[in-house]
């Protein structure tokens, strides 16, 4: 659900931040959106998802094609909610924990788009939230 009054200001820009709430998705662990976008911007960007169970609250198994797969999950959770798909993404980060994951992690991922596909980063870090192994963020194009 687009949330229209969370920023009812707008800022310096003329433009006001609006969020998404996604009631599947896992609840935020801070403060922050599940994704946000300014009026008459034309994206919409989604924070980071880790692989959390929305109906457990705890991370999902310990091998990272399933913690991907729940990522990917939360994330079309997310898009749903603002009216996207996996079709309107633009451009991805990927965030592991190990670059050993990297090719169970690109199986899953791949299995969510087609050509032509987003513009994707993918970086090693020291640490995720939660022990997490992988995290996604994203940005989808949306009408103006």
């Amino acid at each position: 659900m687009i949330d229209d009054d969370a920023h009812p200001t707008a800022g310096p820009t003329g433009r006001r931040r609006v969020a998404v709430v996604a009631a599947e998705a896992p609840d935020a662990v801070g403060p922050y959106a599940h994704a946000a976008t300014a009026s008459g911007l034309g994206a919409l960007y989604l924070s980071g998802q880790t692989p959390i169970d929305p109906s457990t609250g705890e991370l999902a198994g310990g091998d990272v094609a399933e913690q991907t797969r729940q990522v990917f999950t939360n994330l079309r959770s997310v898009l749903s909610a603002a009216q996207l798909t996996f079709d309107d993404v633009i451009k991805i980060n990927v965030y592991l924990v190990s670059m050993d994951d990297f090719t169970a992690m690109n199986t899953v991922y791949a299995a969510n788009f087609t050509p032509p596909y987003p513009a994707r980063t993918t970086v090693a870090v020291a640490g995720l939230p939660l022990g997490a192994r992988v995290e996604i963020e994203l940005v989808a194009a949306t009408p103006r």
